[in-house]
């Protein structure tokens, strides 16, 4: 690891990440009129945000930072692949293969138990134990909604409280069982032929809230423990392209399958930048 990451990495060991998400929070749901247009724009210059795509293009249109993190697409600005799994966010492939005897790849030298990543439900991982994963890191520049990757009936979502780190490729180098350790929020479904499927939004520093379109914000507040919601009896059922939540500024999403004839797309692999709706697996 060059010594750049190595200091990158030592600095997020002490620096007060939770101190910092919550002042971020707070900017970014602040109504600052010009002075929030005027960091916007810095933003989309300082990252290279593509307006064009948005539904609302105009910087000074956006009230708050939330309104501008969480923007909408143009109808139309992504196309839904003919194939099993589509892409559910904008970002790039951080890692994605087999889960090994239930355990999933991080990065070289380290990786991470399925069922620390559900929150020790040892139950729940077993029926991931010898499937497939996808790991997808959105940056500050990309879109920040995630949809469904295919249709699916929501069963559970568990908080699960963790740590704040940067969740970049750097760190997920240097940082053990960083997605399993990190405050995420779990969400369980089943899809049209009753198999299970997960999707976890990691949280990172400075990401200031995750949500979801059937329970709204989850955090904050920041619960001190694990915390699940069950909906099996509400029948809660999302679209494959259907929006299923959203990041206040970029994080990642891990993605659990059961063993099955599951093929990703041969153009993945580590790094390669996708988007929202095309071809993951067949």
């Amino acid at each position: 690891m060059p010594v750049s990451e190595r200091l990158f990495v030592l600095l997020q060991h002490v620096m007060p990440k939770l101190v910092l998400t919550r002042l971020a929070g707070c900017f970014a749901s602040w109504k600052g009129g010009g002075f929030t247009t005027a960091a916007i724009r810095r933003f989309i210059a300082r990252y290279n945000v593509d307006m064009s795509e948005a539904q609302n293009s105009d910087p000074a249109s956006y009230a708050s930072f939330n309104d501008f993190f969480t923007r909408a697409l143009k109808p139309g600005a992504r196309q839904l692949a003919d194939a099993r799994l589509v892409c559910p966010v904008d970002g790039a492939v951080s890692q994605l293969g087999p889960i090994d005897s239930g355990r999933i790849f991080q990065a070289k030298g380290r990786d991470y138990s399925a069922t620390a990543l559900l929150a020790g439900d040892a139950e729940l991982a077993a029926c991931f134990a010898d499937g497939r994963f996808a790991t997808i890191y959105l940056s500050p520049r990309d879109y920040h909604r995630i949809h469904m990757p295919c249709d699916g009936r929501l069963l559970e979502m568990t908080y699960v409280p963790g740590d704040l780190y940067s969740v970049n490729p750097a760190t997920a180098r240097g940082v053990d069982r960083l997605f399993a350790r990190n405050e995420r929020v779990v969400c369980l479904f089943e899809d049209n032929q009753g198999l299970p499927f997960v999707m976890v939004l990691v949280g990172a520093t400075i990401v200031g809230s995750m949500a979801t379109v059937w329970h709204g914000v989850v955090n904050p507040p920041r619960r001190p423990d694990v915390h699940k919601w069950d909906y099996r009896a509400q029948d809660i059922r999302l679209a494959k392209g259907e929006e299923m939540g959203r990041f206040l500024l970029g994080s990642t999403v891990v993605l659990l399958f059961p063993q099955g004839p599951l093929a990703f797309n041969r153009q993945w692999r580590a790094a390669s930048p996708v988007r929202l709706g095309e071809a993951m697996a067949d």
